[in-house]
């Protein structure tokens, strides 16, 4: 299972060791700063600060510490001024994301301000040293320039550390894809260079390997999953029971499956439980429970909006698989929906989740148990990932809306209404334009900075529709 970890940033303080001749009691002070500012960014990350590095040999001893301790990422800190070529070496051999941040310790200057307040606020012309060395190595850090006490400070090193963070972590974890669709182009891509891109392992897996691994599960274990079903949804009388404990049976197939051999995620094209012949329904409560429990998932074999999937677990928590079936053009918005899974955690707080017994003439199975809800109103961010050749790749954002809409009885799975903020028309040309996917992930609240930054570490066009 997947979820928010805190990261572990080292903080590179750079400052010329010829001050601890010139100006003894500098370096401390700025030190002292340096921990200041560690300490402020404590509750979002882990930050790391050995000292002020005061020569090549000190920078190069830190970046390679930082590494070697598995940061996620280094934030480099103009302490005082120091010369730029100094770092050149030391981040041509870094494989960390890094971050410039353009700070000093007092945010203004007063009628008050002598020599000793220039020298230890003179950071912005070694950092400028220090940005033109590393743009002229060819690498493209993140940067701000902010106060430091500012809470638009807090909140760019926040998505910036777990966006680094993210990345980190992904080159580390597998999923599983259990066939895919015919014909549907959208979601294929160079499996060989989205592993290199990205770093997520895909495996093809059979999926007599689930059905094996639910004939062995006992009935205590599938009653404590229909009990949770119970605790979490409002169970329709009309399911039957023995629908719910095969659904429940399916899903607990999947994760002891994932868990056994290491995967964070899997997608299933709907076809190979029909072919395989001994599945009786679709894993539409299973997938729907897996996503919000910390699992990746995507339908038809997509594992472009898997790896989404993956990635929002770590950087904003609760991402929804969906697609837009239907525009609305009265609404400015688009009705957002799938066959029925997704990631029940979005779903409204002032409306149960029903849990319905669902006709679903998609595979030729048996009625599928489905969760009904729509997503909390408010702010909402619209992602899609396109493979568009070899180790490009694009990612599509929409910031939106979700609307207080009102019930809909004949939509028997979740549906939600997004509206984008650039209008349903002016966004969808753009997404068609961009070659936006037909699957996609939803997240609540504006998380389109986080995705942003991801996308400059791994080297992603970024673009908005």
């Amino acid at each position: 299972m997947i979820s928010i970890r805190k990261p572990k940033i080292g903080l590179l303080g750079l400052m010329h060791g010829l001050y601890d001749k010139s100006q003894p009691d500098l370096p401390a002070q700025q030190e002292a700063f340096a921990r200041e500012l560690a300490d402020r960014l404590k509750d979002v990350a882990d930050v790391d600060f050995p000292g002020a590095a005061k020569d090549r040999v000190l920078i190069e001893k830190y970046v390679k510490s930082f590494n070697e301790k598995e940061c996620d990422g280094i934030m480099v800190v103009n302490l005082l001024y120091s010369p730029g070529m100094r770092v050149v070496q030391a981040f041509q051999k870094n494989t960390l994301p890094l971050l410039l941040a353009n700070v000093q310790p007092l945010p203004g200057v007063t009628g008050e301000w002598n020599w000793r307040l220039l020298t230890t606020n003179q950071g912005i012309h070694g950092i400028q040293d220090t940005a033109n060395m590393i743009v002229r190595a060819g690498i493209r850090p993140a940067i701000i320039t902010e106060d430091w006490k500012s809470g638009a400070f807090k909140s760019f090193f926040e998505d910036w550390a777990l966006a680094a963070c993210a990345l980190q972590r992904l080159k580390g974890m597998k999923v599983a894809l259990f066939g895919r669709m015919h014909d549907m182009g959208d979601i294929l891509g160079d499996d060989a260079a989205f592993y290199r891109k990205l770093g997520l392992e895909v495996d093809h897996e059979s999926i007599g390997a689930v059905y094996r691994t639910m004939e062995a599960l006992s009935a205590k274990e599938i009653d404590r999953q229909v009990e949770e079903d119970r605790k979490n949804f409002a169970v329709d009388p009309r399911l039957p029971a023995e629908s719910h404990r095969y659904a429940a049976a399916l899903q607990l197939g999947f994760e002891k499956f994932m868990n056994e051999k290491g995967y964070v995620g899997f997608s299933a094209f709907f076809d190979i439980f029909k072919e395989d012949g001994r599945f009786k329904q679709l894993p539409i409560l299973g997938a729907s429970n897996l996503l919000a429990k910390g699992f990746g998932y995507a339908a038809e074999g997509d594992s472009n909006v898997l790896a989404l999937t993956v990635i929002g677990h770590m950087l904003a928590g609760n991402p929804h698989f969906t697609e837009m079936y239907s525009l609305d053009f009265a609404r400015d918005a688009a009705l957002m929906s799938h066959m029925g899974e997704g990631n029940w955690k979005i779903a409204r707080k002032d409306r149960p989740i029903r849990l319905i017994d669902r006709f679903l003439d998609i595979g030729e199975r048996d009625n599928p148990p489905t969760p009904v809800y729509s997503a909390q109103p408010g702010r909402a961010t619209l992602v899609s990932l396109v493979a568009v050749e070899g180790e490009q790749y694009r990612l599509v954002v929409s910031k939106g809306t979700i609307l207080d809409s009102e019930e809909i009885p004949g939509i028997p799975m979740n549906y939600s209404f997004f509206k984008p903020d650039a209008g349903i028309r002016r966004s969808m040309d753009a997404w068609l334009e961009y070659g936006g996917t037909h699957h996609q992930v939803l997240f609540l609240g504006d998380q389109a900075r986080r995705f942003k930054l991801l996308c400059g570490l791994a080297r992603i066009e970024y673009v908005e529709a």
